[in-house]
């Protein structure tokens, strides 16, 4: 053997056995050209994804890939909670019980006064020649994963266009509005909150009507009342509903409550300070509901057998009783 194949090897670790490995990490013009080819292909997406409608296909076609993968993701805390259902024991469960007895009980009596309301509200529809109010359908999702962005209000559901989700699809919780379909993939969907910096519902205060735009403010429970005179009738604790105006949510869903309300001597505008009645923080299942613009379009691009796998807990007899 020669001497230079001998050499030991410029920047190579050497073992006790006497042979060279290469180190982990490589030095040289090539990473640097690697590295401007990244951000040259960075920056061309970003201009695509801003300008070019075809980028919605392709997000939608990697979010379908995604999907299983946010689907294992989410293993651990389905696991976690089923866990921790087994090992409850028997005196909480119980407990448990009795409370969900005690609730269900609760919202019978509820539901007993509402329909005698509802029927009072439709003749009274009747006398004034007004139009019903019309039936809204609905669909059943659960949370895949929340989106790790600390500057995004948004989460991932497991509903996508195999079961007749779209974009500007309203989602709902059992407390209240939670937000909307932004983008939807063929297995999952993704949703913007109500409570992200760039979203706007238009809400009425369920007192007196008064119209206002609830904006987010980028914090998980906090919303804002955009150009609220200082003299306008609203107090703290006042529910504010879904307008309607926009046609993209349904009117009459609960938004949020206001919490603070500064009237300011200085400014012709007051600030008031409201909080989801959603639970943002905790719920794993929504309703997504299905403007009745949409739905024909959904039931004719789905065959009968996903319409029927798909919307199989849609009541289309359910009355929107909410004033």
């Amino acid at each position: 053997m020669s001497a230079a194949a001998g050499a030991p090897c410029a920047g190579c670790i050497r073992f006790a056995g006497g042979r060279p490995i290469k180190p982990l990490f490589s030095h040289g013009p090539i990473p640097g050209y690697r590295m401007i080819l990244c951000v040259i292909l960075a920056s061309f997406l970003m201009f695509a994804d801003q300008r070019m409608s075809w980028m919605d296909d392709v997000r939608a076609q990697i979010s379908t890939v995604v999907a299983p993968v946010q689907w294992v993701v989410s293993l651990p805390a389905r696991g976690l909670s089923l866990a921790s259902l087994a090992l409850s024991d028997q005196t909480r469960l119980v407990n448990d019980n009795r409370r969900l007895r005690e609730r269900l009980l609760t919202l019978s009596q509820r539901v007993q006064r509402m329909a005698s309301l509802s029927e009072e509200n439709i003749r009274l529809r009747e006398l004034l020649k007004a139009a019903p109010r019309q039936e809204i359908p609905w669909l059943t999702a659960g949370l895949l994963t929340l989106d790790n962005d600390p500057f995004l209000q948004q989460m991932i559901l497991d509903r996508g266009q195999q079961s007749g989700v779209y974009s500007g699809q309203p989602v709902v919780d059992s407390a209240g509005l939670v937000g909307q379909i932004i983008s939807v993939s063929r297995y999952s969907s993704r949703v913007l909150l109500i409570t992200d910096a760039s979203h706007s519902v238009p809400v009425q205060v369920n007192r007196n009507g008064l119209r206002f735009i609830a904006r987010g403010a980028g914090q998980p429970d906090h919303l804002t009342l955009d150009n609220v005179p200082n003299n306008t009738d609203i107090r703290e604790g006042d529910l504010l509903v879904t307008s309607g105006l926009t046609g993209r949510f349904p009117e009459g869903y609960p938004v949020a409550r206001v919490s603070r309300i500064v009237r300011n001597a200085g400014t012709p505008f007051a600030t008031v300070d409201v909080r989801p009645v959603a639970q943002l923080d905790r719920s794993r299942n929504f309703l997504l509901l299905f403007t009745h613009d949409q739905l024909k379009p959904t039931r004719e691009r789905l065959s009968p057998e996903a319409v029927d796998a798909a919307l199989q807990v849609v009541r289309p007899d359910r009355q929107e009783t909410r004033q």
